[in-house]
């Protein structure tokens, strides 16, 4: 099979039509240079950019791992283990992070996969452990290497590279330039790719002000969700105590929400992404943890409740909407002493509530838990079979399933999911007694 008919068929895997100027800028730059440092946005297809060059690469019949993939967090590890599945590679994938069983990717790893995917500690660790065996590694990707840095993971990332004897190339993406590479990292003559301009998303992006008469700012988010409640929003608080305190608020007053931040066990942080992503909630309250590296749609609504620190991080909660063609909005919420940073600029437009609230319509999709998954050789098409067969649903009363290593997430129509949930109790998938309820 040609190359070109490879690209088309990876494509028409994830349902795109046509890559993007930045991932055919990658791909050609992968092609003819062993180093290449990516500067772009989140949100405009790093993933692709740097997989299909480590995918030619690759060869299904060699054994060994052949390309390492190293993220700063495990949501942008998922996410890319999910790229790279749908895209029906034939070749074993394997993603290594904190905050599951070490044992199970102990397992994993016994036949080594072509591609393999980790956060920089936990790779270190099964490298230490001599669970995975480097010497056939001719790829590396550092995707959001500057987050890597930041978190603190220059010692871990500098072990893993020494451990690399046959690389041979390497792309380092991140979203914003850095000036000064460690030298652990070899770039020397790179090709650098810029494609960091703000001047597109500051023409999508509206910038507004929302001015709270009290020092507690919850009565005017709430006040601004009701406004803006039909679309998506994300709510960035500097604190994972501030993200409890609002979320529980919101819950309170009737807004449905999901909570995500790093105190969180990665089992309930998937599950909030999920439900985000399928529509079961409509807000999602999180700290900075949610600015970057998270596979969430496109929001309408970027709400700044406590101030970014600086602005880095306030371009960088931004980047959650108004990315490629849409548009979107980012509101910073002002307390009586509190002033516009310089950051923001001086264009925002000032917003000014109803008088009286209305709430937004509750979601249309409701999340159901499934306690069988991958590992249970269930899958999607499994899920939809049975909720059709058993649970008597139409098409269209399915919505976004997701299939993890030992469970399942799958949205239905909320006004179904009580009468889904009472034909379904008991029944089996594959054979296989399940339990199914609501998330959480």
């Amino acid at each position: 099979m040609s190359e070109s008919t490879d690209l088309k068929k990876f494509l028409a895997k994830l349902g795109i039509d046509n890559l993007n100027e930045m991932q055919q800028a990658a791909i050609a730059a992968a092609a003819d240079n062993k180093n290449v440092l990516l500067l772009s946005p989140t949100g405009t297809g790093k993933t692709l950019a740097f997989l299909l060059p480590a995918i030619k690469e690759m060869k299904s019949k060699v054994k060994g791992t052949q390309a390492l993939v190293i993220t700063p967090t495990r949501e942008l590890a998922l996410q890319i283990e999910k790229v790279f599945r749908m895209m029906s590679t034939g070749m074993k994938v394997t993603t290594c992070y904190g905050g599951h069983f070490m044992e199970t990717e102990e397992n994993n790893l016994r036949e080594a996969p072509q591609l393999l995917i980790g956060t920089p500690g936990r790779l270190a660790d099964h490298i230490r452990r001599g669970n995975i065996s480097t010497p056939t590694i001719t790829t590396l990707v550092l995707d959001e290497f500057d987050k890597s840095l930041e978190l603190g993971f220059s010692e871990d990332m500098a072990f893993i590279l020494s451990e690399l004897p046959a690389l041979n190339k390497k792309i380092l993406t991140s979203a914003t330039d850095i000036e000064e590479l460690p030298e652990y990292l070899d770039m020397t003559g790179a090709m650098r790719l810029h494609f960091t301009s703000d001047a597109q998303q500051q023409q999508q992006l509206t910038l507004e002000v929302l001015h709270s008469k009290e020092k507690d700012k919850l009565p005017a988010l709430l006040g601004l969700l009701c406004k803006y409640g039909k679309g998506q929003s994300i709510v960035f608080c500097n604190h994972r105590e501030a993200v409890e305190r609002v979320g529980m608020f919101l819950t309170e007053e009737g807004i449905v929400n999901e909570r995500y931040h790093g105190a969180l066990e990665q089992d309930r942080r998937d599950e909030a992404l999920c439900k985000f992503r399928n529509g079961s909630v409509n807000v999602l309250v999180t700290t900075d943890l949610g600015s970057r590296g998270l596979d969430i749609p496109e929001v309408q609504t970027v709400i700044h409740y406590h101030l970014p620190h600086n602005a880095e991080a306030f371009t960088h909660r931004n980047g959650r909407t108004a990315r490629m063609t849409a548009r979107g909005r980012a509101v910073l919420i002002l307390g009586p002493e509190e002033h516009v940073p310089e950051y923001a600029g001086e264009s925002l437009h000032e917003i000014v509530l109803p008088a009286n609230n209305t709430l937004p319509a509750p979601p249309l999709w409701a999340t159901l838990f499934i306690s069988a998954g991958r590992k249970d050789k269930v899958n999607k098409v499994d899920i939809v079979g049975f909720l059709a067969q058993k649970g008597e649903l139409k098409k269209d009363e399915i919505g976004l399933i997701e299939v993890k290593d030992f469970h399942s997430f799958v949205a239905v129509k909320s006004s179904k999911v009580s009468g889904v949930l009472s034909l379904v109790r008991g029944q089996k998938i594959k054979n296989k007694g399940v339990r199914i309820s609501l998330a959480r």
